[in-house]
């Protein structure tokens, strides 16, 4: 048969898992095969690459949920987000002169506590089937006894040494005896596998109380931080219900505000009317009118997106085909739409792992777990081996805006998770990082697979872009395309105004995206794992 794609699916009859790093979705795997639930599969892969991964992820970061029940046919939501801390707030920053809360350091370190553990535990007491020991047994042995260092982790240290070495907690781990680690070798994080060792036994309050949350208060009080003991303790992670739209045959479940999940139904939905199925697959009309829906919803979303227990959020309208209908009209087929016209900020910066799984049940699990950037703040809290995420220079401080912050107040996240079905029938488990890329990606995925027919693996694989900016300095309106476009597409592309950026063939920064779908006719697992990350997917 012809090779169209650099590897298949993994097509698995009962269980599978899929992740940016193949030990990680072998942990999962090890935790379906020993009887645990699609959530316990979840919470061993977390945590594994909080260790294997830990540029990308931590137990110092946030985690959002989505739980499909099959018995029920429920989907459940579940907020991980860190909340700011009681003494965080505009003035304090002001007063020191900052007009945005900073990307590196101590003060986004602990602007807003870990929500990510609470999460696992949250998540395990409701649908856990096995010992919440058993399902960190694989990341606790990775953290004591070492875990190897791929060439992605060496880049990424390498690249981000200057943020690290200031902070002798997080270089004494990364950059051991003052040496970059090279591909291959293997670094050790014993804080760490004490830190888990005390959530296998202690649950939540073996992270946010004792041992752990004092010296996590403890390093922050002494450094100039924000959270006390008194926030630890207050974090819990809350259930809600996700937020819905269709396109085509597909109904789309995606996490709510203050997540960007509505972004993607947006999109979807102004797009739908222009039947980009009968478009040229990666032509330059199926880029070029996705680029100018994703401008109008992260226009909306820069507009109404926090959280929604602070600020008015009009999800109803903001997901609803009468909006997209309304706002569709700004779409211009033969040119960009100019950016002053319909603005929109944020950036593409940022770091995450996103994990699929579905059990022999059925039950499926689609978790995304982040620190935001690049090993998060650059700070590792004293001696307890977590990296604290940079979440909080999310927030505003601008006291108008509703993402403003607030004590108590969960930022805008950009991270979502999604859970597609299909004559009523679960179809598909899909997620990727990327910071304001999330919503891009997952848009390719979802109109490669239901507009042209390509398989979970070949959605992934396919040349990717990016609309946006990774930093300062660069235009907001770049388009980031990979070089397996045909040039024709990216001719035409420059033709009608876009900005373009032209990547080489393949480039990390286009994300990593994992997902599953399920044959409705035979129930069997189809697995795909992005080729731009170290991951797998596994099933058996």
């Amino acid at each position: 048969m012809d090779i169209t794609t650099g590897r298949p699916a993994t097509l698995a009859p009962r269980g599978m898992v899929t992740c940016p790093h193949a030990l990680a979705s072998q942990a999962g795997i090890d935790v379906l095969r020993a009887g645990g639930s699609a959530v316990d599969a979840a919470i061993a892969t977390s945590a594994a690459l909080s260790v294997l991964y830990p540029h990308m992820t931590g137990l110092g970061g946030d985690a959002f949920w989505l739980i499909h029940d099959a018995k029920t046919g429920a989907v459940k939501y579940l907020n991980g987000g860190g909340r700011a801390a009681a003494a965080a707030n505009i003035h304090w920053f002001r007063e020191r002169g900052h007009a945005e809360i900073p990307f590196r350091g101590i003060l986004p370190a602990t602007v807003t506590t870990p929500g990510a553990v609470a999460s696992w535990c949250a998540a395990h007491a409701a649908y856990g089937r096995l010992p919440l020991a058993r399902n960190l047994e694989t990341a606790i042995g990775y953290a004591r006894d070492g875990f190897p260092v791929t060439a992605r982790l060496a880049g990424w240290i390498a690249e981000t040494a200057l943020d690290l070495v200031p902070h002798p907690e997080a270089s004494a781990i990364f950059i051991p005896g003052g040496s970059l680690p090279r591909a291959g070798s293997k670094l050790v994080n014993a804080d760490l596998a004490r830190t888990l060792g005390a959530v296998a036994r202690d649950g939540r309050s073996g992270f946010y109380e004792g041992a752990v949350g004092a010296e996590l208060a403890r390093f922050a009080q002494q450094r100039g931080g924000f959270f006390t003991a008194h926030d630890l303790a207050a974090q819990q992670a809350t259930w809600g219900e996700p937020i819905r739209g269709t396109y085509r045959d597909l109904t789309l479940c995606q996490t709510p505000a203050p997540t960007q999940g509505f972004t993607v139904l947006q999109m979807l939905n102004l797009l739908e009317p222009l039947e980009l199925h009968k478009k040229e697959f990666l032509g330059p009309d199926h880029v070029h009118l996705m680029v100018q829906a994703k401008q109008i919803a992260y226009h909306d979303r820069d507009r109404w997106l926090a959280d929604p227990a602070f600020a008015r959020v009009p999800m109803d309208m903001l997901i609803s085909k009468q909006h997209a209908h309304e706002r569709r009209a700004l779409i211009d087929p033969l040119r960009t739409l100019p950016w002053d016209r319909v603005p929109s900020y944020g950036s593409l910066k940022g770091d995450t792992v996103y994990i699929a799984v579905v059990d022999a049940e059925g039950n499926a699990v689609s978790l995304i777990h982040s620190l935001y950037g690049v090993f998060g703040s650059g700070v590792v809290a004293g001696s307890t081996g977590v990296v604290l995420q940079n979440r909080g220079a999310y927030f505003s401080l601008d006291p108008n805006h509703p993402n403003r912050l607030e004590p108590g107040k969960v930022p805008l996240h950009t991270l979502i998770a999604s859970l597609g079905f299909r004559d009523g029938k679960l179809w598909s488990v899909l997620g990727c990082m990327g910071a304001d890329g999330q919503p891009q990606i997952q848009l390719q995925a979802y109109v490669a697979m239901l507009d042209f027919g390509r398989d979970i693996q070949e959605a992934l694989e396919a040349p990717r872009w990016l609309s946006g900016r990774f930093a300062l300095g660069e235009a907001r309106d770049t388009l980031h395309i990979e070089g397996r476009f045909a040039s024709a597409t990216l001719d035409e592309l420059v033709r009608r105004g876009h900005q373009i950026d032209r990547w080489g063939a393949w480039n990390e920064l286009a994300g990593h995206a994992h997902g599953i779908t399920i044959d409705p006719a035979s129930g069997m697992l189809s697995g795909g794992a992005d080729p731009r990350s170290d991951g797998a997917a596994i099933g058996y």
